[in-house]
């Protein structure tokens, strides 16, 4: 008995293809109206390009093995090291700033579960070679304007946002140690994940007095810019980075997409290169894992490839994307079928069949045909079953009929430059 795919990997159907094919198709054609351009990388990466930016640990995550020449590397599992290799390898070359997108398919050995396989296609756009927050607000306004052109509204998807920069300096404020302040965003990363009491206790054991413990708790609930001012302005540092979120927020406006965003100092993104500004998209009914999440990395490219460039970027999955699309009735239910079928009464008329055939197609048109002869009935259900709109229909006469298979309607048409008329 055949056996299936592997766990956390899928087969492709057409009509899986077809879904997928959907998602890739509107990528990549708003990543080009955002004046993106599209690169790839190899599968294949020597497996220290991971570890060297997320430590040993990330081993356990990966497919990785030794090859025939004795080499260590790891299918990859995010873009962004390739991403950033490459950009290093060129950067005297390249135009500032540099707007790249890919559409890698990733692979991480990791516990499947719903939104996460061990497999997934993933779109990534990034930007090198700008400080200033207007390419912040760039970025997201990609990612926004994909869910909204692929039919959810802002009551469907939110944007969260928070600055890493910001975090850190309300933390200092309230006696956090830079040492303490790791621990710190690692639980707030998983705040909305485990019990609220266990979120103390493990800010407790970090050394924190409680009345601090409780004052992290309270910047994980609701907040605003005015709000964290009014509180924590004093502070010169704070006073800077609502100040440089106040401007993203204004770019945000002028592109039309501030009414999807909000505030939300829970997000951190758990990989530790991010610097400044981050953000996730999220479900807004909270059924589902994040749609896309990303932000300022402005040390890694320094780090793995040794060149000082500022940086940001986002990856968006295939597979919670396609789970909400689905569950919102917005992902197309049936493939595109033939523009036209081509029919043929009699046998010897197969090869007219095909000239016909052949014809439409070299004209641009998708056109089937009965590859063995059969009945007339036969072949019109068969065009139907195929979905096919409109079947030419070869008489013995020679003429050429054009028939719709939804109203049944006919007219007498002929065949120039490869086109119906």
């Amino acid at each position: 008995m055949a056996k299936g795919a592997l766990p956390g990997f899928r087969d492709f159907y057409p009509q899986e293809f077809a879904e997928r094919d959907y998602l890739l198709k509107h990528w990549r054609d708003v990543a080009r109206r955002f004046a993106f351009v599209e690169y790839d990388g190899p599968p294949l990466e020597p497996l220290d390009l991971y570890t060297k930016k997320s430590g040993d640990e990330i081993v356990g995550q990966l497919y990785n093995f030794t090859d025939k020449g004795g080499r260590e590397i790891s299918l990859r599992p995010e873009m962004t090291p390739t991403f950033a290799r490459m950009v290093a390898a060129r950067a005297n070359a390249l135009r500032k700033p540099v707007r790249w997108f890919s559409v890698p398919q990733l692979f991480r050995y990791e516990r499947q579960q719903k939104g996460r396989l061990r497999e997934h296609f993933q779109l990534n756009v990034d930007i090198v070679g700008e400080v200033d927050v207007a390419a912040d607000a760039e970025l997201l306004s990609v990612a926004i304007e994909i869910v909204r052109v692929l039919g959810l509204t802002q009551n469907d998807v939110r944007a969260r946002i928070s600055d890493r920069r910001l975090l850190r300096a309300l933390l200092a404020t309230l006696g956090v140690s830079e040492e303490q302040s790791g621990g710190v965003f690692a639980v707030i990363d998983k705040i909305e994940r485990q019990p609220l009491d266990i979120s103390r206790e493990k800010l407790s054991a970090l050394g924190l007095a409680d009345g601090v413990v409780e004052r992290i708790i309270g910047l994980t609930g609701r907040v605003s810019l005015d709000g964290l001012r009014a509180e924590y302005g004093a502070d010169a540092a704070v006073n800077e980075c609502l100040g440089e979120l106040g401007r993203y927020f204004d770019c945000l406006d002028a592109l039309g997409v501030g009414a999807w965003a909000e505030l939300d100092l829970k997000i951190v993104r758990g990989l530790a290169y991010y610097t400044g500004i981050v953000f996730e998209l999220f479900d807004a009914h909270g059924e589902f894992r994040a749609i896309c999440g990303g932000g300022r990395y402005d040390t890694l490219l320094k780090s793995l490839g040794g060149v000082d460039l500022p940086a940001l970027g986002f990856g968006m999955g295939d597979v919670v994307l396609g789970e909400l699309l689905r569950h919102r009735g917005l992902m197309p239910a049936t493939l595109a079928g033939p523009d036209y079928w081509v029919a043929y009464s009699e046998p010897a008329q197969r090869a007219e069949a095909m000239r016909v055939s052949q014809a439409l197609r070299r004209a641009g048109a998708s056109v089937e045909y009965a590859l063995r002869p059969q009945q007339l009935g036969r072949q019109l259900k068969a065009a139907s079953a195929a979905g096919a709109p409109e079947a030419v229909i070869l008489r013995e006469d020679g003429t050429l009929i054009l028939k719709s298979l939804a109203s049944g309607e006919e007219r007498t048409v002929r065949l120039s430059e490869g086109r119906l008329v």
